[in-house]
């Protein structure tokens, strides 16, 4: 075996622990074959922003002298693995301080693995995935997406999930039974190691082909190289901004032309145009500015600067007036106002199915964008109890 790395693409706070948990354990895993590996974080700032994709990563060699020459490089140029543990992300990651979307298999070598834990099909994720120039396997662990963070941790089994999946998509890394008495010296007992042994069973993989995917290309920008700097400090006001949509009613304030924070969300507003009673609540309580007022006094979120926090569904006074649904049900950040005012029928059509759509997800607590309610922890999944990923 020559050294192999893996990364693992998690939401920052949200997911931290999971992330953690898993490359923790493919070090110790390799140790028990006689490996020797370390496990380290990227492109988090701390403390970790709510949300915004981050990264570890876990480098296994035959031997010290091979890891040591892989570790002199801050950053990993290519991985055999890629782990992602929300599926939203499949769309691409912006974390802090990047500049531009990274395609969520940037890293993925030719041949190597993406492993997605998601309720979807391999052609709806593949959908949103950004093409490679060279073939790549997906392998789909079956499970809803987990927010075991920094402050909660939710014990679903989705790490062991991971392991188990992974063991069977890069066996060259590590073995199933090592993996398995990886878990079982953590003291996670006999039903997590089940659930390990379940996942590297059930895990279904897709081959994708050189350029199949989505065509969108990833936003990016030039960072000031070292000639171009101003001298000493220099931080440049936005303006205030203007009319909505350029003209003169309403207000649109201007933002960072290459600051976007779509990749930060798992979850987006979907706003009932025809309920709302203008009140201001959304646009006043919004934390990053991401409502435009529109001439007749509506609130149009726009969707490159939504967060996805869902701070404006909590403070709405009007009920379904504001529902956060699933990013994964929407293939663009177009403007619902636009869509609102051309096709009224079409709009309500659309976001009374959408609405229906995540009111079921809801119901199977399949989903939470991990800002509200913490007894949703105790009432998901039954995994913990049964052992059974499906």
């Amino acid at each position: 075996m020559s050294t192999v790395a893996v990364e693992v693409v998690y939401r920052g706070i949200f997911q931290k622990t999971l992330a953690r948990n898993i490359v923790r354990s493919i070090v110790f895993a390799a140790r028990k074959e006689g490996k020797i590996g370390t496990a380290f974080g990227r492109y988090g700032d701390s403390p970790e922003r709510n949300g915004i994709p981050a990264k570890q990563f876990a480098i296994v060699s035959d031997s010290p002298e091979e890891l040591e020459e892989n570790l002199a490089v801050y950053e990993a140029r290519e991985v055999d693995v890629t782990i992602n543990v929300d599926d939203t992300m499949c769309k691409g990651v912006e974390s802090w301080a990047w500049y531009g979307l990274q395609p969520i298999n940037a890293l993925t070598k030719d041949g190597g693995t993406l492993i997605v834990t998601s309720r979807q099909e391999a052609d709806a994720l593949i959908e949103d995935i950004h093409q490679k120039d060279t073939a790549y396997n997906l392998a789909i662990v079956p499970a809803s997406t987990s927010f075991s963070g920094l402050w909660v941790y939710k014990d679903d089994h989705t790490d062991v999930r991971i392991l188990g999946a992974l063991a069977r998509a890069c066996p060259e890394l590590v073995g199933i039974d090592a993996m398995v008495a990886a878990i079982e010296d953590q003291g996670w007992g006999g039903l997590k190691q089940t659930s390990a042994r379940n996942a590297f069973e059930r895990t279904t993989f897709r081959p994708v082909e050189p350029g199949e995917g989505s065509d969108d290309t990833p936003f990016s920008f030039d960072l000031p190289g070292w000639q171009s700097m101003e001298e000493g400090l220099v931080i440049k006001g936005i303006e205030e901004g203007g009319g909505f949509r350029g003209g003169n009613e309403g207000y649109q304030p201007i933002r960072n032309s290459v600051f976007k924070k779509f990749s930060t969300r798992s979850m987006r507003p979907v706003i009932n145009f025809d309920t709302c009673i203008k009140c201001t609540l959304c646009w006043l309580q919004c934390p990053d500015t991401c409502f435009d007022v529109t001439p007749e006094g509506l609130y149009d979120a726009n969707m490159d600067a939504c967060c996805g926090c869902a701070v404006c569904e909590a403070v709405c006074p009007v009920p379904d007036c504001v529902v956060m649904v699933n990013e994964a049900e929407f293939n663009d950040n177009n403007s619902q106002y636009e869509h609102w005012t051309q096709d009224k029928d079409g709009y309500h059509q659309w976001m009374t199915e959408l609405i229906q759509v995540q009111r079921a997800s809801d119901a199977d607590a399949e989903r939470s964008h991990g800002y509200h309610s913490p007894g949703k922890y105790e009432a998901e999944s039954e995994v913990a109890l049964t052992g059974d990923d499906d």
